[in-house]
């Protein structure tokens, strides 16, 4: 009995010698073949801000807020097409006439035909700091500096982006960002100086040109300004020439090769 006894504290040592054993080892040689799992590393999520843009347009660029202050430094930065076409409509109320001009835009060059209200077609050409005007019919032409005031006395003065960078930053009442005709547009209020009036411009903020003006004088409008859209770039050869058929430019780029006949 007492030998049995002891058989059986015998065996119980050994298994329990083993379970220690297999413990140590075991447990290890079986979770070396179960894959570590790596969780990603979760970060806050930002969701919209309120207005739905993040300070940024539909085309991804960012929006630089604009105040009367401001104003000209935006304007003056936006990135410009180098090669365009379009036409330009300015209305007298007073008078009821109308002026348009068709402008090509290409190589630092500009090229335009201006139908003045009186029905006269004039032609310009401006480049490298020179400007050759002539009137339709006419054999010779005329050249000024481009800065040189006199040479326009003439002409239809159409209200341009640069006219808002002229502009004393005192006269400037208004300034926002908006929209005209579907396009988004920076939108300039300037007081006439001396006059009980203001002009109001439309800059399309991102061509950077001015495709809407308005003057007002005493409460009413007197002059109003729109120009199509632009399209880009002029037609591959058009052809910016004097009346005697010297050509000063040729535009190279562009996909049609059609050039409009120069206007004598």
């Amino acid at each position: 009995m007492e030998r049995r006894s002891r058989n059986i504290l015998v065996v119980l040592i050994v298994l329990v010698i083993a379970v220690a054993v297999f413990s140590s080892f075991g447990v290890e040689l079986y979770a070396g073949g179960i894959p570590e799992i790596s969780l990603p590393t979760l970060s806050p999520s930002e969701g919209p801000d309120d207005s739905g843009q993040s300070g940024e347009d539909a085309g991804g660029a960012v929006r630089v807020a604009v105040t009367p202050e401001t104003v000209q430094s935006v304007i003056a930065a936006l990135e410009r097409p180098e090669s365009y076409t379009r036409e330009i409509t300015v209305t007298y109320s007073a008078s009821g006439s109308v002026a348009r001009s068709h402008q090509w835009v290409d190589g630092g060059w500009t090229r335009a035909e201006t139908q003045l209200p009186g029905g006269q077609l004039r032609c310009t050409l401006a480049g490298e700091g020179t400007l050759y005007y002539w009137y339709s019919g006419s054999r010779t032409w005329y050249i000024a500096p481009l800065s040189e005031e006199s040479a326009e006395v003439e002409t239809v003065q159409i209200p341009t982006y640069e006219d808002v960078l002229d502009a004393p930053v005192e006269a400037i009442t208004q300034a926002e960002y908006g929209e005209r005709d579907g396009v988004s547009c920076i939108f300039v209020a300037v007081a006439d100086e001396g006059l009980d009036g203001e002009t109001r411009y439309w800059v399309d903020d991102h061509s950077g040109l001015l495709i809407a003006a308005e003057r007002e004088l005493n409460g009413e409008t007197v002059l109003t300004m729109t120009a199509t859209a632009a399209e880009q770039p002029a037609p591959a050869g058009t052809e910016f020439a004097l009346p005697d058929g010297t050509v000063l430019h040729t535009v190279q780029g562009g996909e049609t090769a059609v050039s409009p006949v120069p206007s004598e």
